[in-house]
This record gives structure tokens, sequence and C-alpha cells, in this order.
């Protein structure tokens, strides 16, 4: 990388503790390039995404509207199991649940009782599949849908199961086999038990972090190596086999609406700011160890992804700071 296109990743490098391990994997006109700090990480290392896993579950939700398997329109109800079809899932769709307009409430109901014990380690591991649908008819929309952009990491967390029903096979499975395998994430996976780099909290080791209930809300691990070709594959669709994957990568990316007071646009799942001449597409995440950002700018050419092994706070903004960068990244690729 040169001068000019390392310089807009230097904050990142002082916005984080030199003990922490850190990889920021960047993209120009195609060209790779990973920066890791940190002993024993690499390229390969495995960090978790936390809600960049939302990103994942928008592709596969455009992948299976392209295959003729969903509709965006399609209501959530047809895609639940029999026995945990609430009244209200009829009102929502697929779009509601990938641009959190449905109006359900960022949490499933219940979920507070078995998160507060492992708070500050691993709140979700004890909220699986069969608690989820359980309560599923205690989860009732806050608001109309449609009417209101709510975060909800229940509302992706049942787009996963939807789209994991109508390809008859697990959203891990479906995930590794539609994005995975076409694109080359050869260490993107959802599962706890692969080896991954140690996460912190407030300087003490985390434990892997387990979503069995939602996982496509916030299960993913992945590389800087994985990333970069993922961010490749968002800035050339046209590269990208097979067709129907080619045509999710743009479908992702389309606005879909301009949440109220605000010049941003919501795509599926992916946050798009206007700037001069160019737009900025991004989503962070964050686990109780870890702190993740994926971003991309279609006309500028550039994409930029960064891991560490510390968990977010307000002394630390990390997603912020990667935002920035990537931000100045772009900026610099345009005027070049």
């Amino acid at each position: 990388m040169s001068d000019a296109y390392a310089a807009p990743i230097v904050p990142l490098l002082r916005a984080t503790p030199a003990s922490s391990a850190l990889v920021v994997a960047t993209i120009r006109a195609g060209e790779p390039s990973v920066v890791c700090r940190g002993s024993a990480v690499d390229a390969d290392s495995r960090f978790e995404l936390g809600s960049v896993t939302k990103t994942f579950t928008a592709l596969l939700l455009a992948d299976a509207v392209a295959r003729g398997e969903a509709r965006l329109d399609d209501p959530l109800i047809t895609y639940l199991p029999p026995t945990a079809r609430p009244r209200w899932s009829s009102n929502v769709t697929l779009l509601h649940l990938a641009t959190h307009t449905s109006g359900l409430p960022r949490l499933p109901r219940g979920s507070l009782r078995t998160a507060l014990p492992a708070w500050y380690s691993n709140p979700y591991a004890g909220y699986d599949e069969k608690r989820l649908f359980a309560l599923l008819d205690r989860a009732r929309p806050h608001a109309r849908p449609g009417t209101r952009v709510c975060y909800s990491n229940l509302g992706v967390g049942l787009l996963g199961h939807a789209l994991a029903r109508a390809a008859g096979q697990p959203y891990p499975d479906l995930l590794v086999a539609r994005l995975g395998v076409p694109l080359g994430l050869t260490m993107t996976t959802c599962d706890p038990n692969g080896p991954q780099v140690t996460g912190y909290l407030h300087g003490r080791p985390r434990p892997p972090w387990r979503m069995p209930g939602l996982p496509a809300a916030g299960a993913l691990r992945s590389t800087g190596t994985d990333l970069t070709r993922y961010l490749a594959a968002h800035l050339a669709p046209a590269d990208v086999q097979p067709a129907t994957l080619a045509e999710a990568l743009v479908r992702v990316r389309q606005p879909r609406l301009i949440p109220p007071h605000s010049d941003d646009r919501l795509c599926l799942v992916w946050n798009l700011r206007p700037r001069t001449g160019h737009d900025l597409i991004f989503h962070g995440g964050a686990t109780r160890g870890f702190s993740a950002f994926v971003g991309f700018s279609p006309q500028a050419g550039v994409g930029l992804a960064a891991l560490v092994n510390t968990a977010a706070g307000p002394r630390a903004p990390f997603v912020q700071v990667a935002y920035e960068c990537l931000r100045d990244l772009a900026a610099t690729a345009m005027a070049d």
C-alpha cells in the first residue's frame, strides 16, 4: 500500500490499545492489503464480527430473491414453523426485517432473563431456537410495520430463520454454501468452537460468543483475508459467479428508504451515506470481546474492514474511527 493510502488507516492504529490484536484489511482497484498488529495474529486469524453478520444475512436474502425462493414483500408468517406463527407476523415482511422497520423490539422477550447472569461474558448463549419460537407470540411489534426505523437483532435473527426454511438447510450451512464457497470465504463461519483470537472486555478474556437462537444477527467469525474477498465481491459484482449472487450483490446496496431527520439511506441492512461524487456503504458490530467494521465505496473502488479483539465502549469509538478511515480512503481515491 502506498503512503497516500496507508495514511488513512493510521488513526485506527492509534485508537486501539497497543496490546490489542488488530487487523485492518483494505482493497483498492482490486488490490487487497492486510495490516496486522499483535503477537500471533495474521491475515487468517479469526475475529468475531457481531452485527457485521447482518450484512451477510442481507446478501443471503438478496440471493434468495434472485433465485426465486423468496420475495421482499413475502410475509414473515410464511416462513415460520406451524407451531410458531403469531398473528402479527402476517403484517411483517422480509423487507421490513432487512430494513429494521418491522417494529419488533431490539431483543426478543425473555432473552434478558437468560442473559443477565452472563451479561458481561456470553449473554445469549442460553437463548436457543426452541426458546425463541416458544416466546415469539409475546414479541409484538411496538409500531406498525413500515412506519419507524428501530434497530432489531430479533428482526434480522428471524430473517435468518426465514431464509433457512426457504432453502431447507440451517442458517450456518446456508451461509457457507451460498456465500462462503463461491466467494472463497474459507474461514468465515458461525462455529464458536474453531480457532479464533481471544477477545477482551475491560482487560479480561471473554469466552467465544454464542447466539444459538439468533445466529443471523451476530454469530459470524471471519478474517482479514476473507473480508477483502467479501469487499471485492461488493465492489465488482460482475466478476462473481453464480449469476444469482452477482445480482444479489447489486440489489443489496440499493437504497430502500431514508430515515427521518437523516441524510443517510438504508439499504438491505447496510447503511449508505452519500458523499460528494460517491457513496459510503458500511456497518459495524461488536460482541463482548470484539469490535468490527466493514465498509466500501463503489464509485471510489475502495473497501475497508477493521477487526480488534476488544469490546467497543464510549471511550473506545473503534467503529467511528474505522468509518472515518473509510471516508478518508475513499476521498483519497476520488482525488486521484
